[in-house]
């Protein structure tokens, strides 16, 4: 795992995304998997993996993160943390203000 960090850290000191200077399918790709590792919400290795010293991994995850639609994409399918931020199902665009589970829960 280090060495794959260590791959994606030098990679991404050559430039902004994996594929170049443009947000592409595989950032898409492989950010879910590398970008919640470094963020501590995967398998808790953070520590031991040392993940703040790839300190371009860390900058693109956060980067990744902050994309509206990459927010919105974590929410769906999601059975786990805040009701605010579960929508269980997605059927169309309205369902992010309507439909996540602290709007439906019943009162009382």
């Amino acid at each position: 795992m280090k060495r794959q960090l260590d791959v994606l850290d030098r990679r991404l000191a050559e430039s902004e995304y994996l594929a170049g200077d443009a947000y592409s399918i595989a950032d898409m790709a492989v950010w879910p998997w590398y970008g919640t590792l470094v963020k501590g919400q995967l398998y808790e290795s953070g520590e031991f993996l040392q993940v703040h010293t790839y300190t371009n991994v860390l900058r693109w995850t956060n980067q990744i993160a902050e994309r509206p639609a990459v927010q919105r994409g974590r929410m769906v399918n999601r059975t786990w943390g805040q009701p605010a931020s579960q929508l269980h199902e997605r059927h169309e665009a309205s369902d992010f203000d309507t439909r996540t589970q602290d709007k439906l829960a019943e009162p009382g």
